[in-house]
């Protein structure tokens, strides 16, 4: 639901450009209903967010009833809000659906296995609803083979499927769409877990020229037929993207460099080669099938680097505006002289392997950085990490129009962060990850309070944070005071007393996504904020101090907002003598239209 404020503004901003002026007395008939709504009909083509037409839906019955029927695409954050049914009942026209299942702490293993976000009932209500259908996009979900068959099979017009951190399915699945959609543009599986069921998947594309301008599918660990992927690149023309996987070598490479020129996205797979040299046999020039891509702006994959074959990439390196080295482990000596060449580039991820001295390189090189992220090689808390706030601190100085950044790593200090914060001030999304419990600042000893309160008094429009390290209430409190516009806020290990989870649900009037995992707050810190969650989209705390007694409270209190309990110590609903003894060791509780699941597992309570 869009704030009472988004409401206002968009409502007088459409009513001025509408001229909607109070009625006056006039002997002519009152324009017809129909015809106000073929105004607004043409009027709201022009809203693009989602949050504007949510806004306009609630504006009155007629406008609502127009929103709905020129929403052609459909965003749905959690496949537990609604039904398919409501979806379908207000949607009558939908062609794109983007439909998100488990929340992200399922992907730090903290979600048990099987815990539910089956696709199988959208697919079935879609494929009814809307034959026409083109494009799903699918993020965290279970999605089984049977789903991807009536996927392909129920919308002959199908272009575009988006598997995101998806499971369930299988190269057989995946097999059945590339053979029925016809009109298929996009087929990208992003880190997904896709079972090996030993189908020639690639070899299901229909023969002839196909329509595919994306494929991606670097997360399947599974060999696939070289020449059936051949054959697909040398048909697919409008080809732009592609991701192979491990198994497709660097000769493999060059060969499909060659005959599809013109990608912008490429996915190298492992580059490393099986050259052997035997009969005498010449290695493929690889630097001259990078020269060749002319169009090339996006380099990921090395999932298997060899380190002397990197220099191969120097070809397109001034062209790159996107860069992701979060599958290479890479020395610094290895990459700055490749880093060194990428001037345009604003998108950068990488691994804490290239060190502090590889981000010093970063920040003297990459001017136009916006995003970055920094992901650790050892992720075990007790190591001794690469990079540390020297590293943080030389990519501010260098690179001050950052806007997005997610760093971890084992040591940072108060002054890297704040001058993180003095230089980027157009930051909205700082999450940095101090791997860890509690760890204070590095040189100082002193929490990291004074970091984290600078980011968000200094960076006006953070929507979405993330704090680790040895923090205390007064952390939370300047969060609370200053981060107004924060809507995502994620908190490990951190925080004194309630006190800390009561000043971000008082202060932050725009949060909407809550993530909490093994700090002090309790049963007092959750009522807290009683008069919030009607307005956020989840709640999650897991390994913090609850009891049933008080999500019991929540439940009662607000019947909109589903409450549910798992890895407790009694997972029986039985009343206890005293409820609040009852620790609970995942709440995970979110708003919903048509109340609780039906398909929750046993270990899943719903108070």
């Amino acid at each position: 639901m869009a704030e009472e404020e988004d409401l206002s503004e968009m409502t007088n901003d459409v009513e001025r450009h509408l001229k909607l002026d109070p009625p006056k007395p006039s002997s002519s008939p009152p324009c017809p209903s129909h015809v106000l709504e073929n105004v607004l009909e043409n009027v709201l083509k022009f809203l693009t967010t989602r949050r504007d037409r949510n806004a306009v839906s609630l504006v009155s019955r007629s406008w609502h009833h127009v929103e709905a029927q020129t929403r052609f695409e459909v965003f749905i954050g959690n496949c537990y809000s609604l039904s398919p049914a409501r979806l379908t009942r207000r949607f009558t026209r939908v062609r794109s659906l983007f439909l998100k299942g488990k929340p992200r702490f399922a992907d730090f293993n903290l979600m048990p296995p099987d815990w539910g976000a089956q696709f199988a009932p959208w697919v079935a209500a879609t494929a009814r609803a809307y034959p026409w259908l083109e494009k799903v996009s699918l993020k965290r979900m279970f999605v089984s083979d049977d789903d991807l068959a009536l996927l392909a099979v129920s919308f002959p017009g199908f272009k575009e499927l988006v598997l995101l951190c998806c499971e369930g399915f299988g190269t057989s699945g995946v097999a059945v769409v590339a053979n029925k959609c016809r009109q298929l543009k996009v087929l990208d599986l992003i880190e997904s877990e896709v079972t090996d069921d030993e189908v020639d998947w690639i070899s299901c594309f229909p023969e002839g020229e196909t329509h595919l301008e994306s494929l991606s599918f670097d997360c399947v660990e599974s060999p696939i037929n070289f020449k059936a992927l051949e054959g697909l690149v040398v048909r697919s023309p409008c080809l732009k993207k592609l991701r192979t996987n491990r198994f497709v070598s660097l000769e493999e490479l060059h060969t499909l460099m060659v005959r599809a020129p013109q990608l912008t996205s490429l996915g190298t797979g492992a580059f490393s080669s099986t050259h052997d040299g035997a009969q005498g046999e010449q290695e493929p020039d690889y630097a001259s099938a990078f020269r060749a891509c002319r169009s090339l702006v996006c380099l990921s994959g090395f999932r298997e680097l060899t380190a002397e074959y990197l220099p191969a990439i120097s070809p397109v390196c001034a062209n790159l505006t996107s860069l992701n080295f979060s599958y290479a482990n890479i020395s610094p000596d290895v990459f700055k002289p490749i880093i060194r060449n990428c001037h345009n580039i604003r998108v950068f991820w990488a691994l804490d392997s290239i060190c502090d001295e590889g981000l010093q390189a970063v920040a003297e090189t990459c001017k136009e950085l916006r995003e970055l992220r920094i992901f650790p090689f050892d992720p075990s808390e007790d190591s001794e990490g690469p990079v540390s706030g020297l590293g943080l601190q030389a990519i501010s100085e260098g690179c001050k129009k950052l806007e997005s950044i997610l760093y971890f790593c084992q040591r940072m200090t108060n002054v890297a962060v704040t001058a993180m914060s003095e230089n980027c001030p157009q930051l909205t999304v700082f999450r940095l990850c101090i791997m860890g419990r509690h760890r204070p600042d590095h040189v100082t000893g002193k929490p990291m309070d004074d970091g984290f309160g600078a980011i968000v008094k200094n960076c006006k429009k953070l929507t979405r944070l993330a704090v680790s390290g040895l923090l205390t209430d007064q952390a939370f409190s300047l969060i609370g005071e200053y981060g107004k516009l924060i809507r995502t806020l994620s908190v490990a290990f951190a925080g004194d007393s309630d006190m800390g989870l009561r000043y971000i649900l008082e202060g932050c009037p725009k949060l909407e996504k809550l993530e909490i995992r093994d700090s002090p707050f309790g049963d007092v810190g959750l009522r807290s904020g009683m008069h919030r969650y009607n307005d956020m989209r989840f709640v999650w705390m897991s390994s913090c101090r609850l009891s049933r007694g008080a999500c019991r409270d929540i439940a009662h209190t607000l019947p909109s907002v589903v409450v549910e309990a798992f890895g407790s110590d009694d997972d029986d609903d039985d009343d206890d003598e005293d409820d609040n003894a009852d620790y609970v060791e995942t709440l995970y509780m979110y708003r919903s239209l048509d109340g609780p699941r039906k398909d929750a597992p046993k270990f899943v309570t719903i108070l």
